[in-house]
C-alpha cells in the first residue's frame, strides 16, 4: 500500500503524489511514516523532508509548519518548500557557506536579532544545500 503525499505552501503544491515512505523533520527529530501510521499533527523544523515513491528517495527543503497524518494520508503545510532536484547543488553551496560565514559573526556580536536572522538564514540555506545533495556536517 501507499501513502498519499501533499506539501503545500502558501502560493503552490510543490508535491501532490503517492509514497512508500515518508521521514519528515519534526521539531521532535526525523520521524518516519509509513503506511498504517496512527493518526499524528507535528510541527515541522526547517530542513530536508524524504519522500520515498518508488526505489528512490526525493528531498524536499522545507521551511517550517506543520504535518497532519490520517488515514495513510499525509498533508504538509508549510511556508515554503523546493524540490531538491531542481536546486543548483553549486548555488546552494556557496549560499550555505556565505550563511555559515555571517553566522559565525553574527554569534560574536550583541545583536539579538541580527543573531535570530542568521540562524534562521543558516537553516534554510542547510536545507536547501541538503536538499540538492549537498553533504553538510551536523
Amino acid at each position: 500500500m501507499t501513502i498519499t503525499v501533499r506539501v503545500i505552501t502558501p502560493d503552490r503544491v510543490v508535491w501532490d503524489n503517492v509514497a512508500e515512505e515518508v521521514i519528515l523533520p519534526s521539531s521532535t527529530g526525523q520521524l518516519g511514516i509509513l503506511t498504517g501510521h496512527a493518526p499524528l499533527l507535528t510541527a515541522l523544523n526547517t530542513g530536508v523532508m524524504r519522500i520515498r515513491p518508488g526505489k528512490d528517495w526525493e528531498n524536499v527543503a522545507v521551511m517550517g509548519g506543520f504535518a497532519e497524518v490520517e488515514n495513510n494520508e499525509i498533508k504538509v503545510l508549510v511556508n515554503g518548500a523546493e524540490l531538491g532536484k531542481n536546486i543548483d547543488k553549486e548555488k546552494a553551496r556557496a549560499e550555505y557557506e556565505k550563511a555559515q560565514t555571517t553566522l559565525d559573526e553574527a554569534t560574536k556580536g550583541d545583536d539579538r536579532r541580527k543573531l535570530i536572522q542568521a540562524q534562521q538564514a543558516w537553516k534554510k540555506a542547510r536545507a536547501r544545500y541538503q536538499a540538492a545533495g549537498g553533504l553538510v556536517s551536523l
